[in-house]
């Protein structure tokens, strides 16, 4: 603890002392005290209360680094502590809601200025996270979205049905984007709507694969990487296993079809497509990098174009890069032509607000469309990364020395409420993978339970539904309206199986766990399942199916 001067050394007692307790201590600490070398070195490290009381300074010190719930008299847990993460649910005991109130509200002005530091730090890395999820679904569609259109542009039988909505959201990392596809191509008479029922239930398991690479941005830490990747994959589970049940129902019985038939207007209005609030904030500066062109992927899947060569090369009028001269489209009925009288553009378009963006390229072929999307994916798991490390350091300052009581009793609400919350976030931010990505670092911290990650993603599997009624709206179609109540309905049918009964509901819970415990043994755990559960099981299936 002590530095000790060179002329105490013949003291074969001094060590003695270094080792006991504080009242030997502070004898030591008197027998030295004329030590001009001891003044000098000591002054420059303690403050006054130490050096006119050494006893109560150690006393001071040792209460001030109790990181155990064995050594604090009252036995909680406090954020931060080593055994943090021995600590079962049922072991935490219950606060009330005025000790939250308190720790929540009840702070002096210093304690004050931290938080809304801290909270500007928290808004700061949780846009760009969003901003790079966004990105990253961008560069996914550019460098997917060909081979997701020619996957939805077949009829096919239902389990290729289903390995082909699965792969092709996997593909473009966006299942609102695959099933409001599903559900145009059902309007247009491209697919039935038996077979979009089966690719819209594959939609929900492919959803599931961005918050599981979100997990492995906690790869730095054991703990962590273990809760993170339990809170991803419970989602996983649940939609794995709700198909389990469910297809083999649909396949025999028609149920969704029938129920959903039932439930049908003569007729659907012609609606306004709706842009939820956070898309018009993230969306716009992540257009300024890299747009993705929904059309291709549209056109391929209802057959209007054989590939993607035939939007290529990318051609702007007079070499004018803006959206009125490279992506405004020509009117066939009044005979404009393109290159004449508007411009071209490929997997990458350009923006009527905000232009071109910055990976736009005139004159630009397939290759160059792809090796941008490669860029801006590289580019976007690396923003991804770099994000969700710093909101989680802010978060873990935030709450550092926090009792595990106060948070609990602050996280634990009923389930039907966990699932409004989700539902609510997911259609203001219309998308299940932004709503599930987000909430899987809190996971990891320990701030939300699995008990109450699993309800909140469910909510977020109906919250994404969402999307397709409102795509069903805009297409003035009776048939797709029906597709887009079937993965609304399959989705309650889920939840109706796997939670309100507690035997039921531990299944996909104690599945996740572990998988989480697996992480411990080795961190190539989660990237093998994301390319075993997502990529090589689909593809043999869709093998063995044809």
């Amino acid at each position: 603890f002590y530095i000790v001067p060179d002329f105490l050394a013949c003291y074969p007692a001094s060590s003695h002392y270094l080792k006991n307790t504080p009242t030997q201590l502070a004898f030591f600490e008197r027998n030295i005290v004329d030590s001009h070398y001891y003044t000098r070195t000591r002054a420059s490290t303690m403050s006054t209360t130490e050096a006119q009381d050494p006893v109560k300074s150690e006393t001071n010190k040792v209460e001030s680094v109790i990181r155990s719930r064995k050594e604090r008299p009252t036995g909680s847990t406090h954020f931060g502590d080593a055994d943090w993460d021995e600590e079962q649910v049922d072991e935490i005991g219950d606060a009330t809601w005025g000790e939250v109130a308190k720790a929540c509200c009840v702070h002096d002005a210093k304690e004050w200025g931290k938080i809304f530091v801290g909270a500007c730090g928290a808004l700061f890395f949780l846009y760009f996270f969003l901003f790079a999820l966004e990105l990253l679904g961008n560069s996914a569609k550019v460098l997917g979205g060909c081979r997701a259109g020619g996957l939805l542009s077949d009829e096919t039988n239902p389990v290729a049905g289903l390995v082909i909505g699965e792969l092709a959201t996997a593909l473009i990392q966006s299942s609102s984007t695959t099933t409001s596809i599903i559900v145009s191509l059902v309007g247009a008479d491209a697919v039935s709507v038996n077979s979009g029922i089966y690719l819209v239930m594959g939609a929900n398991i492919g959803t599931s694969v961005t918050n599981t690479i979100v997990s492995m941005g906690q790869m730095a830490d054991g703990a962590q990487l273990e809760r993170a990747f339990a809170g991803a994959t419970v989602h996983d589970i649940f939609n794995l296993l709700s198909v389990a049940i469910l297809f083999p129902l649909e396949v025999i019985s028609h149920y969704l079809y029938h129920l959903t038939n039932a439930m049908l207007p003569d007729s659907v209005g012609d609606g306004e497509k709706w842009e939820g609030p956070i898309k018009k904030i993230v969306s716009p500066f992540a257009g300024r990098v890299l747009k993705a062109n929904k059309d291709v992927i549209k056109d391929i899947a209802t057959g209007k174009v054989d590939s993607c060569d035939a939007y290529y090369p990318a051609l702007c009028l007079d070499g004018i890069e803006d959206y009125k001269h490279c992506a405004s489209k020509c009117d066939k009925d009044a005979g404009e032509e393109v290159g004449v009288d508007c411009g071209r553009v490929g997997l990458i378009t350009c923006d009527k607000t905000t232009g071109c963006p910055a990976f736009f390229q005139n004159g630009a072929n397939l290759h160059d469309d792809s090796i941008s999307g490669g860029v801006c994916l590289v580019l976007s798991l690396f923003l991804l990364i770099v994000c969700l490390m710093g909101l989680v350091n802010v978060l873990q300052r935030g709450l550092a020395g926090m009792s595990t009581r106060i948070i609990y009793k602050a996280t634990n609400v009923n389930g039907l409420i966990a699932m409004a919350i989700g539902t609510g976030i997911t259609i203001l931010v219309q998308s299940s993978s932004i709503t599930t990505s987000v909430l899987t670092p809190f996971v990891g911290l320990g701030v939300i339970q699995l008990e109450q990650m699993l309800p909140l993603t469910l909510g977020a599997n109906i919250g994404t539904t969402i999307t397709g009624l409102l795509a069903a709206m805009v297409s003035d179609n009776v048939d797709a309206l029906q597709v887009a109540l079937c993965h609304l309905f399959f989705n309650i049918s889920g939840i109706v199986i796997w939670y309100p009964i507690p035997i039921m509901r531990r299944i996909p819970l104690r599945g996740a766990r572990a998988l989480g415990r697996a992480t411990r043994r080795s961190r190539l755990v989660p990237p093998i399942y994301i390319i075993v559960v997502f990529f090589v099981i689909p593809l043999l299936l869709l093998g063995l199916s044809s």
